[in-house]
Formats: structure tokens, C-alpha cells, sequence
């Protein structure tokens, strides 16, 4: 799903595509968050999505690829103190979007950070059922855990809800006008599924994260990337009729 007006304004939230939620998901409490004494502010999703990548690579082999990058900068040092290079291939294999995500720690000192996807899938219905081993999550509309039978309505609701104790990695649910399905499938780092929906708008967002709201405040549960070293996760997507 892609809003054009709105992907156009550089002043909107994005509406649609598959935006890169990096180095948080979500949001943080007031915008800011504390590290080692000093005091940070960044937007919702962290700096990754608003920024250009380059083109590293593109290829014909096996498959229709383009490989991107994107590394730590001025504009994103103010935000987050550490040096990082993000590389991302594209692939399009047997009819499946496949996403190879290598995250690398350029910094002298272990980097946090949790990663995630905010893709937007056309569909006009709100109450979907997702196919999970999910039995519970998180509504935070009223910050209650609830119990998942059946189809989740998103209809009217203005903030997200977490799916929380899944433990296959794979989601799936209907496609556009109800027809077909939609699979994904991600790796093991991509604990939770947060749905969203915004009232009017013909979408549903299902995002694959690595944790939840405002960890970097909590530091619960953050991911600590040793300094020097690589993270390697993948995230497919599927459709069948």
C-alpha cells in the first residue's frame, strides 16, 4: 500500500511501502532516552527511514536484486552515538520479496539496538485473522494484555497492538479484498509483530520487531551488538492466491 501524498511530503510520517525501523521500533517516552549519562532525542522509529541509502550493488543471477547501504553520519550521531553500517539486500526469488539484513558495529564499545519493519499491506478490511501461535497481546490503546481468539479488530483504534509469545517466526493473513494470503517469515532477533492501522486508509501495517515500545527507555530486553561485529537477520514476503 502507498499513500502518495503523504510519501511525498517530507514533513508527513510515511504511508506506506516498508519503511527500515533502526536503531529503535516505536517510540520512545517524550521523544528522549538516557545512554551513559548523556541524553538523546529521536522521532519515532529512529533515523534509518528518513534517510537516503546507496546503491551498492544490483544483480540478475538467480534472482532480480539491488543491495543498499547506509552508514552512521552527522544527522544520525546527534541521535544515536555509534558508528554503524547497515547493509541491505533486496531480492525478488520465485515470486517472494526476500530482505538480507547485515547490521555491523563500526563503534569501539557494544552498540544497542532493536530493529524492526513497518510494511503496509492494502486491505479494506480492519478485523483480519492472522495465522500465529500467538495466544496473547498487547493493546496499547488501554496498555492491557489481552487474550488472541480469532480475528484481531483494528478498526477505530489509534494506537498499535503487539502480538507477544509467538514462537514460530512466520505470520500470515488475507490478502487484498480479502483474497489470497500474505506470508512472512523473519528471523529468530524479530520477537514480536506489532499491527497497526489508521481509520479511513485502506491498510493494514504488520511489523516485524525486535522489541517494543520505548526500550531504550525500559533496557529490558535491548540487543547489545558487540563493537566490531555483524548481526545477520532476514525477513520474506509472500502472497499466494
Amino acid at each position: 500500500y502507498l499513500d502518495r501524498e503523504s510519501f511525498n511530503d517530507p514533513e508527513a510520517n510515511i504511508r506506506g511501502g516498508n519503511p527500515v525501523l533502526f536503531p529503535i521500533c516505536g517510540q520512545l517516552e517524550e521523544g528522549v532516552y538516557e545512554l551513559d549519562g548523556a541524553t538523546y532525542t529521536m522521532r519515532n522509529h529512529g533515523v534509518a527511514r528518513n534517510r537516503a541509502w546507496e546503491v551498492v550493488s544490483t544483480s540478475e543471477e538467480g534472482e532480480a536484486s539491488v543491495t543498499l547501504r547506509l552508514q552512521s553520519g552527522e544527522g544520525t550521531r546527534e541521535q544515536f552515538p555509534f558508528e554503524f553500517e547497515l547493509l541491505f539486500t533486496y531480492a525478488l526469488v520465485d515470486g517472494a520479496l526476500h530482505i538480507r539484513q547485515s547490521y555491523r558495529n563500526l563503534s569501539d564499545t557494544a552498540m544497542p539496538f532493536y530493529a524492526g519493519f513497518h510494511p503496509y499491506f492494502k486491505s479494506t478490511s480492519k478485523a483480519l485473522v492472522y495465522d500465529t501461535d500467538a495466544t496473547r497481546y498487547l493493546d496499547y490503546n488501554d496498555n492491557e494484555v489481552k487474550p488472541l481468539r480469532g480475528a484481531v479488530d483494528l478498526g477505530g483504534l489509534k494506537e498499535s497492538v503487539a502480538l507477544l509469545d509467538a514462537d514460530k517466526r512466520e505470520i500470515a493473513f488475507p490478502g487484498p479484498g480479502g483474497t489470497g494470503r500474505v506470508h512472512m517469515s523473519y528471523s529468530d532477533v524479530f520477537k514480536y509483530v506489532v499491527l497497526w492501522q489508521v481509520n479511513d486508509k485502506p491498510f493494514v501495517c504488520v511489523e516485524p520487531w525486535m522489541a517494543l515500545n520505548a526500550e531504550f527507555n525500559r533496557k529490558d530486553e535491548l540487543f547489545m551488538l558487540p563493537a566490531g561485529e555483524t548481526l545477520k537477520a532476514q525477513l520474506s514476503i509472500g502472497y499466494t492466491r
